[in-house]
């Protein structure tokens, strides 16, 4: 006995010969084998094999049952006889010690930037599995420091007082409190999330995905990366306008000098353009090189942000004690930009008089008294105004309501007089403070915002932490919680410190162009400006690290076909592409050039981010999933539903045709990865969320039978496998398909013989050929396979049990059997009544196609034709309702639909006509209506011949199932029924030979008996024969009686013989004889032959035929022909006459779809 068993190396350093030795042990009474010598170093250098097995469904990293990781090591699964019970299931269930051992060194993480850059040194070392290091990051280093750094950003520095100025410290305390409330919220949700499993790297990405499926996990994913791109953006554009305007603004390439509105504005653009290009390739390049400069730069960048909010604090201590000196120079109220000027005042007294300023200068012609001036300077004095009046002055009464401004608005102050005429145009604009941008309430919302993202930094990061289940969510409340009281505080002490004139003065150019928050600080403004300059290339910096890593996740967990390449990157792992991709919409944002416009963008893409956040943790809370179990326990559903609206709103509030565009795009991807991406099974709370929907459904479904309004065909498809368990009628699920379009229940099932335990495999074969089937036709629906003793049995609990609760089948789609004719298929046709039998116990609609094959496939298209529905008696509309169903499909739409109906004798067929056509305007259906007329006739010689036949063969074929000694009184039976007058003129024993024609499509048929001789005297015993012989005859007219002279005439054709023997022992020979023409006539012209006839069988036997002959006449071109299909009899003597029925009334037609109605209307004509 030899098996070979497949492990993993993840046991260390243990040798190959170890692993063998403890492998062998899973034999009973094999001892453990130890080498030594060669045999030692053999067994040490052999392979290792790793054999992955499953169902080819990427699955999460799990060291638990069916590990395709290999946790749980055969060596350790079975040790000598004490778990002999539970050996034959050790390839799934691995022993506990194992799984434990396996659990202390589960990482399902992968590779961090640390790890990129060894690897990058040796490239061989990498197949070997380097040992985990422990991490070491506590909560403070791990998580509360990199959220206080990624949160305190350029908006602080360059933004706060304006937004205080513009909004006053009311609303702007209003929009922080909201902003902040928002985070707090998502980060109380993010907690609950991240503690409950590990979190790799992806941070949002893998929680949402995880949490809400990779839909919803890859569009809120990609947005998070777009708003992480454009976030570096906005770093490099606020580091941009802190160098040109607050460091070296000579270093402009198009200069602001002399240039005015318009035109300043777009030399201003030009430039942050051109320098952010720089400055974004500078850092995509230190990227590229190697994230570890970033990491060790990552202090330093911290450090400067600290040190920047400890300055301003500071600085707001030192305003109540010796405020600074940064006057502001106004006119009348008007404030000027303090530049090539000064001192604040139009003249100064000196020794030799009284003589003119700079400032008189810029608004007059010549620098004499006498000079003349704009008329505004003149009508109005220059005043000097503290710019930082101090904590104590109590400004903050003046700056506690907004002041919002269109753009070219000139910054005046309150409270002061200002002498102008009205309709005097603004000279000398270029003299005053103007508002850059018109200002509004949304409009600050969606600039501050991107001020409180960053709260996801801690969760990134923890694989690096020590116990990220505690750190991460006090690291991240804690770091919220600092940064929300310092910008709360940072309102209320900004409007309790500074002028507002100032505050309203985005670029502190009434304060000889320093950084209005500069002016706060202590001991110098430039402790702000370059602690921010650092800290804002730090942040963007971090974000050209984090957003390609981001991308890299979502592209290789392959949901997003289109980003598979940006999975890839350089040897070591960083994401080459991913990076360019990242850089080219960075560059995007920067072209727009105006930090202001770029804000609320990448608010839009966070809040999304941060709104399914919430949405996660409120699906998992509600939905109660076993598996969700945070450690952290301070959360509720309503906070998770009220971050979630929070997040709403704002998208909103910010800009709503920026929400819109968000939501569209969010929409589109979600799209696209569900029709086009991979699947895959996360255990997602929208799974869950669709089985309690589901539930609901089907429990109000259980209310009651559906409106007929709302009546559409749910179908059971039921079809047959062959020995190889495909599918043998595939026009089935096309004609499934072209009924359905897509809408209701579908159900496709199959009936195997056997039991299940031994054909299981065969089960899921067949299960697994009607899914591909069902997906080749676009059939969208549900498969079932069973299995039963005999398929009859499999057949009827296939009806029975298919479907749950209100949603069940109202209708079967069943092949008309084919062959049923033959000897050997008796069973079939027998299976068929009793299923025919079995859908009208149940109230099911039945709908049977008859020569399947030839029905269209779903890529065919009919240009032209009719659909022909033949509407004999009423079944509730279902003729009426599926043609007009089938003509919604492109396959049938170019046919037209003709109604037949036929009218008796008694019958106004006129008034048939009006009342069908009025009928089938109410019903709002197009189509022609023909009314045909059956007169009563006498029944036809040829019906009563056929009806014979029927029964001869009938009863023939009864003898299938009977034991011997039974069929031989059963061939005498029917002979004596048969031939009871030729018996009566020749009393001597006969046997029978019996022709009888089979139909051909446009044939007829007819009987030929031929009377057979019979020698007693033979010695010997040839097999007793019944013989049926098919003849294809063709008659003048099938209802013409027949004369012995067209007996005699036989038409040449095709002949079939059927034949049934059984071997009688012990009897004499009885060998056939020559049947003469006179004996043909005298057995065609004996009525009693016809007497004994069972009239219910003529009577429907001419039924059939006049309505066969009346449908080939007016449909035999027609492209499909649906009719009323007849019930079998109740009694089951006859159940072979009734499949000799169907055939007889549809015989010569191509396509036919019987139907018959489940017992209820389907159709009206109310709306």
């Amino acid at each position: 006995m030899s098996q070979r068993f497949t492990v993993s190396k993840s046991d260390g350093d243990r040798c190959a010969s170890d692993i063998q030795g403890e492998v062998n042990q899973l034999f009973e009474g094999d001892e453990p084998t130890t080498s030594g010598g060669a045999d030692g170093e053999d067994a040490a250098n052999a392979e290792v094999v790793v054999v992955l097995k499953g169902d080819n469904n990427p699955k999460e990293s799990s060291p638990f049952i069916n590990s395709s990781d290999a946790a749980a090591e055969k060596s350790q699964q079975y040790d000598g006889k004490n778990m002999a019970l539970f050996e034959e299931e050790m390839d799934t269930s691995p022993m506990v010690s194992s799984l434990l051992s396996s659990l202390a060194n589960y990482s399902n993480l992968p590779q961090g930037s640390k790890e990129h850059e060894e690897a990058e040194n040796n490239e061989a070392e990498s197949s070997r599995k380097k040992p985990v290091k422990a991490p070491q990051l506590g909560t403070l280093m791990g998580v509360y420091m990199p959220c206080i750094q990624n949160i305190f950003g350029v908006i602080l520095f360059l933004r706060m007082t304006w937004l205080v100025g513009i909004g006053g410290v009311i609303g702007t305390f209003v929009i922080v409190f909201m902003c902040c409330t928002t985070t707090m919220l998502t980060a109380i949700s993010m907690s609950a999330i991240a503690t409950n499993g590990v979190v790799p790297a992806g941070g949002a990405y893998y929680m949402i995905s995880r949490s809400l499926g990779p839909e919803f996990g890859g569009a809120v994913g990609i947005c998070f990366y777009l708003g992480t791109t454009f976030a570096g953006a906005m770093y490099i554009l606020g580091a941009i306008e802190l160098l040109l305007i607050y460091i070296v603004p000579k270093a402009a390439i198009f200069p602001l000098e002399g240039l005015e509105g318009a035109e300043a504005e777009a030399a201003l653009l030009n430039n942050m353009r051109v320098y952010g290009t720089i400055l974004l390739t500078s850092m995509a390049t230190v990227v590229f090189v190697g994230v570890k400069y970033v990491n060790k730069l990552a202090l330093v960048f911290l450090a400067c942000v600290i040190l920047s909010i400890l300055a301003v604090y500071a600085g707001v201590i030192k305003t109540g004690i010796d405020p600074p000196d940064f006057p502001v120079c106004v006119l009348g109220n008007r404030t000027l930009v303090w530049k090539n000027f000064d001192v604040c005042a139009k003249t100064i007294e000196t020794a030799n008089g009284t003589v003119t300023t700079q400032l008189w200068r810029l608004f007059c012609d010549s620098p004499f008294l006498n000079a003349t001036c704009d008329k505004y300077f003149v009508a109005n004095n220059v005043s000097q105004v503290q710019g930082i009046p101090g904590i104590t002055s109590g400004i903050l009464a003046e700056n506690l309501f907004g002041n919002y401004y269109e753009k070219g608005d000139l910054v005046a102050r309150k409270n002061m007089e200002s002498e102008e005429g009205v309709d005097d145009p603004l000279t000398n604009a270029n003299r005053y403070v103007l508002a850059d941008i018109t200002s509004f309430f949304t409009l600050l919302v969606g600039i501050y915002f991107p001020s409180v993202t960053g709260i996801m930094a801690g969760s990134n990061r923890s694989g690096d932490l020590r116990d990220a289940q505690k750190s991460i969510p006090i690291g991240t409340i804690a770091a919220i919680t600092t940064t929300s009281t310092v910008y709360m505080s940072s309102v209320f002490l900004f409007g309790a410190c500074i002028e507002g004139v100032v505050l309203r003065d985005k670029f502190g150019e009434g304060v000889n162009g320093n950084l209005v928050i500069g002016t706060l600080a202590w001991p110098s403004p430039w402790v702000i400006v370059i602690g921010s300059f650092f800290s804002t290339c730090g942040a963007g910096l971090q974000s050209l690290t984090g957003a390609p890593r981001l991308l890299q996740a979502i592209a290789k967990d392959s949901i997003v076909p289109a980003l598979r390449i940006f999975g890839h990157g350089k040897a070591n792992g960083e994401p080459t592409w991913s990076l360019l991709l990242t850089a080219c919409i960075c560059e995007s944002g920067i072209l727009i050039a105006s930090l202001d416009a770029v804000a609320p963008i990448l608010s839009m893409f966070f809040l999304m981010c941060y709104m399914f956040v919430n949405l996660a943790c409120a699906l998992q809370t509600l939905l109660r999933t076993p598996n969700w179990r945070p450690r952290f326990k301070f959360y509720h559903w309503a906070l998770s539903f009220l971050g979630m609206s929070l997040c709403l709103t704002l998208m909103f509030l910010c800009s709503w045709y920026y929400a819109i565009v968000a939501m569209v795009i969010a929409g589109s991807i979600y799209k696209y990865i569900e029709f086009a991406g991979a699947e895959k099974e996360w255990g997602d709370g929208i799974r869950g969320l669709s089985l309690s929907a589901a539930r609901f459904a089907l429990m109000r479904l259980e209310e009651g039978p559906p409106h007929t309004k709302n009546w559409r065909p749910q179908l059971l498809v039921l079809v047959s496998t062959d020995a190889e368990q495909s599918v043998e009628q595939p026009r089935l699920l096309s004609l499934t398909n072209q009924l359905k379009a897509g809408k209701g229940l579908t159900i496709v099932g199959t009936a195997l013989e056997g039991t299940y335990l031994e054909n299981s495999d065969q089960a899921q074969r067949a299960e697994q050929a009607l899914h591909k089937l069902m997906e080749t036709e676009k059939v969208k629906g549900f498969c079932q396979v069973t299995v039963s003793s005999n398929l009859r049995d499999a057949t009827s609990h296939l009806l029975q049990a298919s479907g749950l609760g209100g949603l069940k089948h109202n209708a079967v789609l069943v092949s008309w059997p084919r062959n049923w004719k033959q000897a050997d298929e008796h069973q079939t046709w027998r299976n068929f009544i009793e299923l025919v039998r079995e859908t009208t116990a149940a109230h099911l609609a039945l709908l049977v196609p008859k020569n399947i094959s030839a029905f269209p496939s779903n890529g065919e298209r009919f240009t032209e034709g009719h659909i022909d529905v033949w509407w004999i008696v009423h079944d509730g509309g279902m003729l009426m309702l599926l043609p007009f169903l089938l003509r919604q499909h492109k396959v049938w739409r170019k046919c037209k639909m003709r109604i037949f109906t036929v009218a008796q004798m008694d019958d106004n067929s006129i008034q048939m006509k009006k009342d069908l056509t009025t009928f089938l305007y109410h019903l709002r259906i197009d189509a022609m209506v023909e009314v045909v007329e059956m007169h009563d006739s006498d029944i036809s010689a040829y019906t009563y011949e056929k009806t014979l036949v029927m029964e001869q063969r009938s009863q023939i074929l009864k003898q299938i199932n009977l034991t011997k000694n039974e069929r031989e009184r059963e061939i005498q039976s029917i002979t004596d029924s048969s031939r009871g007058s030729i018996r009566r003129k020749n009393p001597a024993a006969v046997t029978t030979q019996l022709s009888v024609t089979e139909d051909q499509p446009g044939g007829s048929k007819e009987e030929k008996p031929e009377e057979e001789s019979k020698s007693a005297s033979s010695p010997v015993s040839p097999p007793a024969q019944v013989q049926l012989i098919h003849d294809n005859t063709t008659p003048a007219s099938p209802a013409t009686p027949l004369t012995p002279a067209t007996e005699g005439a036989q038409s040449p054709g095709e002949q079939v013989q059927m034949t049934w023997t059984e071997k009688c022992d012990g009897e004499p020979a009885k060998p056939p004889g020559a049947a003469t023409p006179e004996g043909i006539k005298d057995i065609f012209n004996m009525k009693p032959e016809w007497e004994n006839l069972n009239q219910s069988n003529v009577r429907r036997m001419h039924t059939a035929l006049r309505l066969n002959e009346v449908i080939i006449k007016k449909s035999s071109e027609a492209k499909l022909v649906l009719l009323n299909m007849p019930g079998p009899p109740k009694n089951r003597t006859g159940d072979e006459n009734y499949m000799e029925f169907l055939e007889v009334l549809t015989e010569g037609l191509n396509r036919v779809l019987l139907v018959r109605g489940g017992g209820r209307e389907v159709i009206t004509i109310y709306s």
